[in-house]
């Protein structure tokens, strides 16, 4: 059911909780203008459009979001993404891409697959935000150094193929107020934590190229700063674009989710709370939906902000409402200042930010694990950087869905006990000895691990090998958790030809999920329910039933 999280923190609302609500979201409300700001330019689009994202999509995600305290608007995790569709297919190409997104993420939310974002391997996660952050810092190297570069190829070496060709034309003045303004970031955290250094930066480097008039870039000298939200216009719509922008539009929509979510489990550990997270979902997806037909780009949870708005003692969606509110009013009657703001300081908040989601704390970490990890994070975070995020998350999904079925493969194993064996060992060590009785004629296969398509041929094989004489098979399965229609084919033909050399099938130890499909696949009524046994004693007392017994 639809419950947004504003209709549940209005009950019981008054006006001391309103008040610190308020002033969490004014501060959220500044912070968030150079972020909006530096995220649209990095884009590839302009300030405005930033601004317009995180006015409407952060309205909306707070207004209808299932968190409490989540702050949404345009964040890094789009930069690739946003900036990759404007060069291919301009900004109704990329209208279209956001606001298929945000149809995806309704029916994401809507069908209560919220908790399914969870399942996405965390080396892809770590990949491609390691490949966004080098890609953003990529973008903001001309303008860290003033270059005179002219119009930007979008592909990553093509860039830094300029950027070499150019860097005779280095601007000094735009260089060292862009490292002054980098190392004050990095610095301001011991002066104040309530304070991001990133505004502190904005102001200091905007009133100091105003005063002295020093001969750097502005936001003026690019783009053109609106003082009013644009009417909102629908883009043209058409089906060879809209398959063309598919994958593209799932790429955003999976960005969106994993952001959000993450930012709301986050959150959650601040406050001592518990997101909606289908709600959320539903939340990205209207706005998504809605910001791109007033001009916007893809907007998501942002955790920067979301942590800014917890730390200043915001505790309901009315502080990411005033958030918005906040924005809206900066833009109406303070707009004409923002075309002050020198280009090499947003450069240089971008730096920071793609140095803070490049995760090295974390790659240290997987470099140090599996060969199997490190090959998804490198393919992943290679794929994102040189070629295209959509085919980095496509490809480091079939690569983790790989080794992970290799590893399942490997842990499974089909042992096999005859009347000639000592005792059947227990599989775990936590288990007992068990030294069963073993009639003439009687044969145990004990299945270790999941049976599917990967693990078939092995069961296959260990059938097959057996030359043995007998009457009477029982498949142990009590360390069989999983089974696909893989196994449930290779069950069957194991029947079949235990048909023919008059064998008899009992299952032993079958668990929930296995024993369901059985059921369903209509093989526990081919072998008999009688057949189908709790456990190996059972199973022994039910082959004895048959006649053989020692």
């Amino acid at each position: 059911m639809f419950k947004p999280e504003l209709v549940k923190s209005l009950k019981g609302y008054d006006g001391k909780k309103f008040l610190t609500d308020l002033s969490a979201g004014i501060i959220v409300g500044i912070v968030a203008l150079p972020l909006a700001i530096a995220f649209g330019i990095a884009s590839g689009v302009g300030p405005s459009e930033g601004i317009f994202t995180a006015i409407i999509a952060g309205f909306l995600i707070s207004a209808l979001g299932g968190s409490k305290v989540q702050i949404g608007g345009p964040t890094g995790a789009f930069v690739v993404i946003v900036y990759g569709v404007i060069q291919k297919f301009g900004m109704s190409g990329l209208a279209t891409a956001t606001i298929l997104a945000g149809i995806l993420l309704i029916l994401m939310g809507a069908l209560k697959l919220g908790s399914l974002v969870k399942f996405i391997p965390y080396t892809i996660i770590t990949g491609f935000t390691a490949g966004i952050a080098v890609t953003i810092f990529t973008t903001q190297v001309g303008d860290f150094f003033g270059l005179t570069t002219g119009k930007m190829p979008g592909d990553f070496v093509g860039k830094w193929g300029v950027y070499f060709k150019t860097f005779g034309t280095v601007n000094w003045w735009a260089f060292g107020m862009a490292a002054v303004c980098l190392a004050i970031i990095f610095v301001w955290p011991k002066v104040s934590k309530k304070i991001p250094g990133s505004l502190v930066v904005i102001v200091f480097a905007t009133i100091v190229c105003t005063i002295f008039k020093l001969p750097v870039d502005t936001i003026a000298d690019r783009y053109e700063i609106p003082t009013m939200l644009p009417a909102p216009r629908l883009p043209s719509l058409s089906l060879p674009v809209v398959v063309d922008l598919f994958p593209t539009a799932a790429s955003i929509a999976v960005l969106a989710a994993v952001e959000s979510l993450l930012s709301a489990v986050v959150a959650d550990g601040m406050i001592g709370a518990k997101h909606d997270s289908d709600q959320e979902l539903i939340a990205q997806g209207v706005a998504n939906l809605v910001t791109p037909l007033f001009g916007g780009i893809p907007a998501t949870g942002a955790i920067a902000r979301t942590a800014t708005n917890v730390k200043n003692g915001g505790r309901t969606p009315v502080a990411g409402i005033v958030h918005a509110v906040v924005l809206l009013f900066i833009l109406l009657f303070l707009g004409k200042l923002v075309k002050y703001i020198p280009m090499p300081a947003l450069a240089a908040v971008l730096v920071s930010v793609s140095w803070n989601m490049a995760g090295f704390r974390e790659i240290r970490a997987l470099l140090k694990g599996q060969k199997s990890d490190i090959t998804v994070l490198a393919a992943t975070f290679l794929l994102t950087v040189f070629v295209d995020l959509t085919v980095a998350i496509g490809i480091g999904l079939m690569l983790a869905a790989f080794f992970f079925i290799q590893k399942m493969a490997l842990l499974s194993d089909v042992h096999e006990y005859g009347d000639d064996s000592e005792g059947v060992l227990a599989a775990h060590a936590d288990m007992p000895e068990e030294n069963l009785v073993i009639p003439d004629g009687l044969l145990i296969y004990e299945v270790e691990g999941p049976l599917f398509f990967a693990t078939v041929r092995k069961f296959e094989v260990a059938v097959q090998r057996s030359g043995a004489d007998f009457r009477c098979l029982i498949i142990r399965m009590r360390n069989t958790s999983y089974l696909d229609a893989g196994g449930v084919k290779a069950l069957r033909q194991l029947y079949n030809a235990c048909q023919v050399r008059k064998v008899q099938i009992i299952l032993s130890g079958v668990h929930a999920q296995p024993l369901k499909l059985l059921q369903k696949s209509g093989m526990v009524e081919t072998l008999g329910e009688e057949n189908v046994c709790v456990d190996i004693t059972h199973a022994l007392e039910r082959a004895k039933t048959l006649g053989f017994s020692k």
